[in-house]
């Protein structure tokens, strides 16, 4: 039900009912031909040129002086200041496009074009005198712009994180600087792409709707298909099928995916998600990690011209190589105790000491990960790569080459979280079944996040997978890292978000 409107939204709509009146067209269909942007007129201004420009966007400020008048155009770009002269865009004598149109009838908000020259004003700001302006789209809400006393005190802000995450669009419009940490996101995973494409690795696509959901510990959304009669999962990774990929004759694939979980939400964690996954065949994990510290670092150079980036307090250094730390090394160091060969048991007591919080559904493997991630993750602010995991976490992966019990597996961990996981990929189908077989013993103990088992998966490494390394990296986090942004919600055009509320 539609919310009763303002007192200033009435206004609007009269002055939307007026416009019409006077035969204007409040949201035109024809093309209004742009040929350039505030940004480029500034960068380009000679006083010697009589510049004729054509842009378009937002009237973000008007200053009515009687004859002449100074508004305030905010397109994609950035701001210009525009001076209205009566007599300029009213050559006859017909006057209603200032006195009743541009000064009675527009107003902040509203979008539109504007034709004319570039000059300097006499305080020296780079400006567009106006020979014609017309009206492209009339706005119905007035803008919760923010307003500055003689003092320089900002009040009225549009900073309401919930506000501001459930209308992006007033955000981009209000809060400029928001379009910047986009615009970041974008080159992140430009840079990627370019990287691995110059490789010679092949974009594709998978499967977002699975009959089986694998390749990670998580729970799933579920959904059916009427026609093929028959539950579906949105996936919850793209890691089965892009081995599937690397069985049928591929060397190296990626995909940047849409990936669903469905468990909490945090500052951290969104049910949809962004992960890039890749896959390069006759590699090993520690051929990864040496590709991942080359384009985490590319990235970084990209958008700063430097390997150092602020986020927070701290100043994070992605040049390679990064540290470099075993799972029970690590645990070690940050707690001062050896658990590598602890049985369940001992782990939950150990755990328990420690004051990690543990649940009685934990095998060994969620245990350590539970001791990781309360007791060491958080503290590991620069670039690290923590390696050699216990085989219990990690049902995908290669068991390691010369420790028992471990896989070949690493993840990174940046600013206290993980931003990556990768292994040596299991590709002996025996011991994968068995890997599968153990996951379902951990869902029979109520483990809700256990894999399930694909046999069609088995099939295809029965078929045979060539030694394979591969990689998952939080596109959302890795944003996060590079943009300085606090919540995961700040780099997400459209977080999740409950319903809203009529208050």
């Amino acid at each position: 039900m539609q919310n009763a409107i303002s007192e200033q939204e009435r206004i609007r709509r009269e002055c939307l009912n007026q416009l019409l009146e006077l035969g204007i067209k409040p949201y035109p269909a024809e093309m209004f031909d742009v040929n350039t942007t505030s940004k480029k007129i500034k960068e380009n201004f000679n006083k010697e040129q009589d510049l004729e420009v054509v842009v378009a966007g937002r009237i973000m400020s008007r200053r009515i002086m009687g004859k002449a008048s100074f508004m305030e155009l905010q397109d994609y770009e950035g701001k210009i200041q525009v001076y209205i002269n009566r007599d300029e865009i009213c050559g006859g004598e017909d006057k209603t496009m200032y006195n009743q149109v541009f000064k009675k009838l527009l107003d902040i908000g509203d979008i539109v074009g504007i034709s004319g020259t570039v000059f300097k004003t006499q305080v020296g700001e780079i400006s567009i005198m106006a020979k014609n302006i017309k009206l492209l789209a009339k706005s119905l809400r007035p803008l919760p712009l923010p307003k500055k006393d003689s003092e320089g005190n900002i009040y009225d802000a549009f900073t309401d994180p919930e506000k501001r995450y459930r209308q992006r669009y007033v955000d981009l419009i209000v809060n400029p600087d928001v379009k910047d940490v986009f615009i970041k996101r974008t080159k992140i995973t430009n840079t990627m792409r370019t990287f691995l494409n110059k490789k010679g690795y092949i974009e594709v696509e998978t499967p977002i709707l699975q009959p089986l959901y694998g390749g990670a510990a998580a729970r799933p959304f579920k959904t059916r298909h009427n026609t093929l009669d028959m539950d579906l999962y949105l996936r919850i990774a793209n890691e089965l099928y892009l081995k599937r990929l690397i069985v049928g004759g591929f060397d190296g694939v990626y995909e940047f995916s849409k990936d669903f979980r469905n468990e909490g939400m945090s500052r951290f964690h969104n049910p949809e998600f962004t992960q890039m996954e890749l896959y390069v065949a006759y590699k090993d994990y520690n051929w990864m990690m040496n590709l991942v510290e080359e384009m985490v670092e590319k990235v970084a150079l990209d958008i700063y011209g430097k390997t150092e980036v602020q986020v927070g307090e701290h100043i994070i250094n992605f040049k390679k190589p990064w540290q470099r730390y075993s799972m029970y090394e690590v645990i070690e160091h940050f707690t001062g105790v050896d658990i590598s060969m602890m049985d369940e048991e001992e782990l939950k007591d150990t755990a328990i000491k420690m004051g990690v919080t543990i649940d009685k559904s934990m095998a060994r493997g969620k245990l350590i990960d539970e001791v990781f991630g309360q007791k060491c993750e958080g503290k590991l602010i620069q670039p690290t790569f923590i390696t050699d995991y216990p085989i219990e976490m990690s049902p995908l992966a290669k068991k390691h080459r010369k420790h028992k019990g471990l896989v070949e597996r690493f993840e990174a961990v940046c600013n206290g979280k993980e931003i990556c996981n990768a292994f040596s990929e299991l590709n002996d189908p025996i011991d994968q079944r068995i890997r599968f077989e153990q996951q379902l013993e951990l869902e029979k103990r109520g483990d809700k996040e256990a894999m399930l088992l694909d046999e069609d998966f088995i099939r295809s490494l029965e078929y045979g997978m060539p030694p394979t390394a591969g990689l998952g990296i939080g596109i959302d986090r890795l944003a996060m890292i590079m943009t300085n942004s606090k919540s995961i919600q700040d780099v997400l055009f459209f977080p999740q978000m409950k319903p809203e509320t009529n208050e």
